[in-house]
């Protein structure tokens, strides 16, 4: 975790959205880290990069370590002489704003080498004074937060479900998944047609995009499991409104990954205040989450 300035260089979408999008880590214990080296996978966005470069500088000591490419982790990632530290769609940053207490997690819905997008609705106070944040303006974010999706079980033909608040993170992680050689079908669901937005964003991508709305104005007319009914998937990724994660969870015929909103405190697992019972014990959605496992849900 680590603080970091972003300056903000362009308008925002007008779309609900929640936190994430950064550093995931394989799951060892911290002894086990000593016997070899972490390899620092570094991401090729300059910003995150250079954040991420800072904080294992100053901070890791577990294990000796090196920052390599995503080229080279592609080629080593298989070698049990090396542990990674990887950058993954699906994680959040938590942005301060002037005057509020409380820091708001947002999804991170696409970055390159300069720039994160993010895309929210102004539904509050925090979100109205951001809306008003103007090109230029530097505000203070914390990153690397939450654990992200693991797109290595993604099989050849994923499945991919935003709702609403949901759909932002889809987009990297869609990004990501077409970029490693698979075909995943995407579904986006809406209330209304003037509430849909990204549907030609994931197109340009090259997937394959079906849009629900809940009064049938655009799209097929339901929720997001209406369009599910005759698609053949290898596995599935989905974040939006619990609701519809629930009605999601009952309709998957494979195993799959969930990213839960939650209200947050401090983001990063110290107040407890996000913490949810899943089969093996209660965990943090801030810090053992927002992605949790089909089979570890408890609703």
């Amino acid at each position: 975790m680590k603080k970091a300035i972003i300056i903000i260089i362009s308008c925002l979408l007008p779309a609900l959205a929640w936190g994430q999008a950064q550093i995931n880590t394989k799951k060892v214990k911290i002894s086990d880290f000593t016997q070899k080296v972490t390899k620092v996978v570094l991401s090729g966005n300059d910003l995150i990069d250079g954040i991420l470069q800072d904080e294992i500088t100053v901070r890791w000591r577990v294990s000796p370590y090196e920052f390599c490419s995503v080229e080279d982790f592609e080629k080593l990632k298989n070698s049990d002489e090396y542990y990674f530290l990887i950058t993954a769609s699906g994680q959040f940053v938590n942005i301060k704003l002037d005057g509020f207490y409380l820091r708001r997690p947002i999804s991170v819905c696409d970055c390159d080498s300069q720039t994160l997008t993010i895309i929210y609705k102004v539904v509050g106070k925090g979100t109205e004074k951001m809306s008003g944040y103007q090109a230029g303006k530097e505000i203070e974010t914390l990153t690397g937060l939450g654990n992200g999706y693991d797109e290595s079980k993604a099989g050849d033909a994923p499945l991919l479900i935003g709702g609403g608040a949901g759909v932002p993170p889809m987009y990297l992680l869609c990004k990501n998944l077409i970029a490693a050689g698979k075909k995943p079908t995407v579904i986006l669901g809406f209330g209304a047609k003037d509430e849909v937005f990204y549907e030609k964003e994931f197109l340009a991508l090259g997937a394959k995009v079906l849009v629900t709305t809940v009064d049938g104005s655009y799209g097929i007319r339901g929720f997001v499991t209406d369009a599910m009914t005759e698609l053949s998937y290898t596995y599935f990724y989905t974040c939006g409104p619990e609701p519809m994660l629930k009605a999601v969870y009952d309709k998957t015929v494979t195993d799959g990954q969930f990213s839960f909103e939650e209200r947050m405190g401090c983001g990063f697992g110290a107040c407890m205040g996000c913490t949810c019972k899943t089969k093996y014990g209660n965990k943090r959605i801030c810090k053992d989450g927002p992605v949790l496992e089909k089979e570890e849900i408890v609703w």
